[in-house]
């Protein structure tokens, strides 16, 4: 007879079983959405303008997800003395968005569907890219969810307008979200030396109501700084590149760029946005796991984002 909850049912340990992100129930019918939190991968990578493989991110982070799939009632924080992501909070994976290759526009209506699809369901929409231009359809599906504002952690500012003629690609996503009227404004975090974009495009950003925050300016500002630049009550949309962070701890990108962020100053500050705002989506993007062989970076990428959803809920449950 087992003698605790432990000991109860199957260990299902990490390495066994189907790769769901952090091994949550697999939901394929999107009609039938009941849940806290709805998971949805978006492969797609042609938005690239060097190194492609992001269309490998979602597989490489729910697998990295199982590390943190033990379970038995949440993850206890010694130092916060929080017990996250309890039995109460309903995660679930629902699978990936269809993508159809050399075709940017059938794969992000694709990708708009899911996240519609969560948001008609009341979830916590949470997007695995792919590379940044998958942020363009997440952000269309908020039409009509009421204004948000953008926080972006990024070594990149994505606010090209039109390159080539190419308007959804990577370098992108930040400028059409900037002229959508329900996004209220962007605070623009990790952004640093070599960007993807002009002058002007910083220019423009500012004239739209961007607001930018370059690593050193942010580790001068602190934490509490940083979260001072982004409007009191804002229901905030979170997009992280995981190239915000510097590549001695996530080399697993397409677009590597040095001196960035290090775990903590990314976590520090999206517990203090997710303590202080409403959070309204989120999503994730630029892993590309064949650049990093240990794995590391989409091991960070999946501890990120199960931390940002606990204390997303913990918040929640403080109201």
């Amino acid at each position: 007879m087992a003698n605790n909850e432990y000991d109860s049912g199957r260990l299902n340990l990490p390495f066994v079983g189907i790769s769901t992100f952090g091994k949550r129930p697999y939901e394929p019918d999107w009609d039938a959405l009941d849940a806290d939190v709805a998971i949805l991968g978006a492969p797609y990578d042609a938005g690239t303008q060097f190194r492609a493989g992001a269309r490998f991110g979602p597989r490489g982070v729910r697998e990295a997800s199982t590390l943190f799939s033990f379970g038995h009632g949440g993850a206890y924080d010694h130092e916060d003395d929080v017990t996250y992501l309890g039995s109460d909070i309903n995660i679930v994976d629902i699978g990936d968005a269809d993508i159809v290759h050399t075709d940017t526009e059938a794969s992000h209506a694709n990708i708009e569907k899911g996240v519609r699809a969560i948001l008609d369901a009341g979830a916590l929409p949470v997007v695995i890219g792919g590379d940044h231009s998958i942020n363009i359809p997440c952000i269309r599906a908020f039409e009509g969810q009421g204004d948000i504002h953008i926080l972006q952690i990024d070594a990149h500012l994505d606010f090209v307008d039109v390159r080539h003629g190419v308007r959804h690609g990577h370098g992108n996503p930040l400028r059409r979200a900037a002229e959508k009227d329900y996004v209220t404004g962007q605070t623009q975090v990790g952004i640093r030396n070599v960007s993807s974009t002009s002058k002007e495009g910083y220019d423009a950003a500012r004239e739209m109501g961007s607001d930018i925050i370059s690593v050193r300016q942010a580790r001068e500002l602190g934490v509490r700084g940083v979260l001072e630049h982004i409007p009191v009550g804002a229901r905030l949309y979170v997009t992280i590149d995981i190239d915000g962070f510097c590549p001695s701890i996530a080399p697993g990108t397409g677009t590597p760029s040095h001196g960035g962020f290090l775990y903590y100053e990314v976590l520090e500050l999206l517990q203090g946005a997710a303590e202080r705002h409403e959070i309204v989506g989120i999503d994730l993007v630029e892993v590309a796991p064949d650049y990093d062989p240990t794995g590391s970076t989409s091991i960070l990428a999946a501890q990120v984002l199960l931390n940002f959803l606990g204390f997303i809920f913990h918040a929640r449950s403080q109201l």
